[in-house]
């Protein structure tokens, strides 16, 4: 509890992750873990290692500006949170907590389709701007009422995830007896009885009984049992569904989890806004290539017709600049917040949103870049 009140203390993500060692291992390990053999969780990392950076000289920049947009909205930084599930697991504030930290840092937040609170719950909470991330329901008409929810509450952004026909396979989870829907396992016990503090919110009921599928009408637990039998039936996101969802949607739409070139044109075509480069973290499909190295290739085939983002393995704010330089409007993070909500709630995520402004503005500073607009493909180079 000491170091969880210390993060000011913190300097860096990894540092962020190692405190977050005081969760559970099975929670610990849902968070940082990945599927098959994590081959690509850890070449998400590896592939940044490999871009250098170009600086350039004799350039003003005794002040420096973070600012960008997203789809026509400001934001403090090019850096914005993605979403992620369950983050009850990680503290009991949750998607509230994430909501008033990124508000409070000028940037967005995508809420999961997944989360522990409803979509109203966190749009009150929130005092930023709000994706809503879509795992399509089995059924239409579960969509169709869903979407109009979110759009009730005032989400701007559909983000539709379509990199999830299946549940995946994750194997920490697997030797953790740690499932959706939770269930109770001598392990789980174990972790609650040694572990106190997580045990309040999360073994002791807080978690499971709060509705995490915002569209589904009646009481919260079945709500969350409800959510539980989508994950448990996914179904594959068609090209049909995708049209179908946005002449339904009146905002923007952003598709998640594009990971080929030849495929923007059809996905632009049907009008979305916004494509984000990502393999999920590698929680998906394992041995896929890092979302840094396709990022050039959808940039490329967009060609300007929308706006393209990446996630996966970002953890410093040179990261940041690579992924500008190669054609990102801006980044996407998860495991980085995730760690911080685990550490110290709502000053955590902030620490690390905090952590993320400072390397990004000390990056730009040394690179000669005074805005995020004087960051191009120049400035970077393969190993």
């Amino acid at each position: 509890m000491l170091l969880r009140r210390r993060v000011d203390r913190i300097l860096n993500i990894e540092e962020m992750r190692e405190q977050a060692r005081w969760l559970p291992r099975a929670v610990f390990d849902a968070i940082d873990g990945a599927a098959g053999d994590e081959i690509t969780l850890r070449a998400n990392r590896t592939a940044f290692d490999r871009i250098w950076l170009r600086p350039r000289a004799l350039a003003d920049v005794s002040t420096r500006n973070l600012s960008t947009t997203v789809l026509g909205q400001a934001i403090s930084m090019p850096l914005m949170l993605a979403p992620c599930g369950f983050a009850r697991m990680a503290n009991s504030q949750a998607e509230l907590a994430v909501a008033r930290a990124a508000g409070k840092a000028g940037t967005l937040f995508a809420v999961s389709g997944s989360a522990s609170y409803l979509v109203d719950e966190i749009a009150r909470s929130a005092t930023g701007p709000l994706w809503y991330q879509l795992y399509l329901p089995p059924k239409q008409s579960d969509a169709a009422s869903l979407i109009d929810r979110v759009e009730a509450a005032g989400y701007g952004v559909l983000c539709i995830t379509i990199d999830t026909a299946v549940t995946p396979k994750r194997e920490r989870d697997y030797r953790n007896k740690l499932t959706v829907p939770l269930k109770m396992s001598p392990r789980l016990l174990w972790a609650g009885m040694s572990n106190p503090v997580w045990a309040k919110d999360f073994v002791m009921g807080n978690v499971g009984t709060r509705g995490v599928a915002p569209g589904v009408v009646g009481g919260a637990r079945t709500a969350y049992w409800s959510f539980a039998k989508t994950v448990q039936s996914m179904r594959p996101v068609t090209m049909r569904d995708l049209e179908r969802l946005r002449s339904r949607w009146k905002g923007k739409v952003v598709v998640k989890g594009i990971m080929r070139g030849d495929e923007c044109g059809a996905i632009v075509d049907a009008g979305v806004d916004g494509i984000v480069v990502s393999n999920h973290g590698g929680r998906n499909l394992d041995c896929v290539r890092p979302s840094i190295q396709i990022l050039p290739e959808v940039v490329d085939a967009v060609g300007g017709r929308a706006e393209v983002y990446v996630d996966s393995g970002i953890r410093r704010g040179t990261d940041v600049i690579k992924a500008l330089a190669l054609g990102a409007r801006a980044c996407l993070v998860g495991r980085p917040y995730m760690f911080g909500l685990a550490v110290g709630g709502e000053a955590g995520v902030s620490r690390v949103l905090e952590i993320f402004r400072n390397e990004i503005e000390h990056s730009m500073a040394l690179m000669g870049c005074a805005t995020v607009n004087d960051i191009d493909a120049s400035m970077v180079t393969a190993a």
